[in-house]
């Protein structure tokens, strides 16, 4: 085989942080043209090399070469001016542009320093064109989808000259729909010679997508695969190390009692839909849907984070106002977000103060008084029981891998015991070992006679570890699907409407 020079190469990067060493001595090389995913468990080193690639982190010891030239990438604009970009998981655009001012953010053209705003439009219009996205320059970004903001993105890394293209979790939010619009336009630039280093838990679109995938373990190289050796089974033993069951195999609990009863729920973004549920003492009920469906409205209305428009939410026979979170949390309700960085953890504080604070203040004589000795000892239970990989309890949040950061989200809550937990997307944006320990804990907890209504994307979960499935479509409940019923083709139908 005839040798090909990389356009990136690069060789025994090493980089720590305090505490831990995040690479050690790891390589990687990506070929003109060429789609390498890097895949790993959380807390791997993906993105610590991928920050350092595009400038954002510099290591202490390897090298990068690009075109067989040796680099030194010091800042984000010197990896862009070779021809590297990096788009984010959480998307970096201003909702209050349009997508021309977005693509051109901070690179605007000028001429006599006025704002050349008809060549911005051309020029992102003719970008758009390539991408075959279905909007235009002038359109507000606040408008678009998170599939078409992908797109919007990916125009930007064009703008540039973009000749090496990261993608960090590039469908963790996306439809499916919206996610096979992306692979046709990753389709489309690689055979045009751009180069892909593609990051993503979802191993079947690692299958799907890429030439080559590079595992990491541990802050290590761990492994690679060709493209004919690339199978979920391959994959996995070279993130973890051992072997795991592609399915999670779910042990129901058959239980009669029901906890939470939830009658013509009407919420805020779907007025004129009625929802009802029954959730029996130790069972899970997973709900399904497309994105937009309106799952996460329904669990933040259970919740009092919206209030309901109508309808009636008892808990354990009690009946419950659903004005705010904290008539839900003391009816012994608990809901893990979605959006666990935003809304499930405090980033900027430590492991204790975030999992021990809920409990502790609620320990509280007359919920006034911290209790520190119970805040200490919550954060040390969650820890061991939920096995939170941490060198201290104080240690920041905003350093964990994102599935640590989900135990965090989760043990907050578990050291108050609700008799009803609440789930978004629990396993959304973690790799498939934390994946498994978080249904592992599912299950323990649902064993224990704790209730569980998890709202998933992931049709492998939902099908694996829910005993009933409620589906909903454009806000209103399509149907519900019992266990031994439960297929991709059953959910599929009613969640498209049909």
């Amino acid at each position: 085989m005839d040798f090909v020079q990389p356009l990136l190469d690069v060789s025994s990067l090493t980089k720590r942080f305090p505490g831990v060493v995040a690479l050690d001595s790891v390589s990687l090389s990506v070929a003109p043209g060429e789609t390498v995913a890097v895949i790993g468990e959380n807390g791997a080193g993906k993105s610590t090399l991928m920050k350092i690639v595009a400038g954002i982190y510099q290591p202490e010891a390897g090298t990068i070469s690009w075109n067989g030239n040796p680099v030194t990438l010091r800042s984000v604009n010197d990896a862009q001016a070779l021809g590297i970009s990096l788009i984010h998981q959480e998307l970096n655009l201003a909702e209050n542009l349009d997508v021309a001012g977005n693509v051109f953010l901070g690179r605007e053209p000028r001429r006599a320093g006025l704002l050349q705003r008809k060549v911005m439009r051309d020029r992102t219009n003719v970008l758009l064109k390539r991408l075959r996205a279905n909007f235009n320059a002038d359109t507000q970004v606040e408008r678009l989808s998170l599939g078409q903001r992908q797109l919007v993105e990916i125009a930007k890394a064009l703008s540039l000259e973009t000749k090496l293209l990261i993608m960090d979790e590039p469908t963790s939010s996306l439809s499916g729909g919206e996610a096979e619009v992306l692979f046709d336009v990753m389709q489309g630039l690689r055979q045009e010679g751009m180069s892909i280093l593609y990051i993503s838990h979802r191993l079947g679109e690692v299958k799907r997508v890429a030439d080559r995938v590079v595992a990491l373990r541990d802050g290590k190289n761990a492994g690679e695969l060709q493209r004919n050796e690339i199978n979920h089974d391959a994959m996995v033993r070279l993130m973890v190390g051992r072997d795991l069951s592609q399915v999670f195999e779910h042990r129901p609990q058959h239980p009669e009692w029901v906890v939470l009863d939830v009658v013509g729920l009407r919420t805020q973004a779907h007025p004129q839909h009625q929802i009802g549920i029954d959730l029996k003492k130790g069972e899970i009920v997973g709900m399904a849907g497309l994105v937009g469906a309106g799952r996460t409205e329904v669990l933040r209305t259970l919740f009092g984070v919206e209030p309901p428009v109508g309808g009636r939410i008892l808990v354990n026979g009690k009946e419950l106002r659903a004005a705010h979170p904290r008539d839900a949390i003391e009816s012994g309700m608990a809901l893990v977000p979605e959006d666990r960085k935003a809304l499930g953890v405090f980033l900027p504080e430590s492991v204790k103060w975030n999992v021990g604070l809920p409990a502790a203040t609620y320990d509280a004589k007359a919920g006034i008084f911290l209790n520190r000795g119970a805040e200490k000892r919550h954060a040390e239970k969650a820890q061991q029981d939920l096995r939170v990989k941490t060198a201290t309890l104080e240690t920041l949040v905003g350093t964990l891998s994102g599935g640590n950061q989900q135990k965090v989200a989760l043990g907050k809550w578990l050291a108050m015991r609700p008799m009803v937990l609440l789930l978004d997307e629990p396993t959304r944006g973690i790799d498939v070992g934390a994946k498994r320990e978080i249904y592992t804990l599912m299950e323990q907890l649902a064993a224990e006679g704790m209730a569980i209504l998890f709202a998933s994307s992931e049709m492998e979960e939902i099908l694996a570890m829910s005993d009933r499935v409620i589906v909903m479509h454009e806000g209103r409940q399509a149907g519900w699907l019992d266990r031994e019923d439960l297929s991709e083709e059953a959910i599929m139908r009613l969640a498209t409407g049909h």
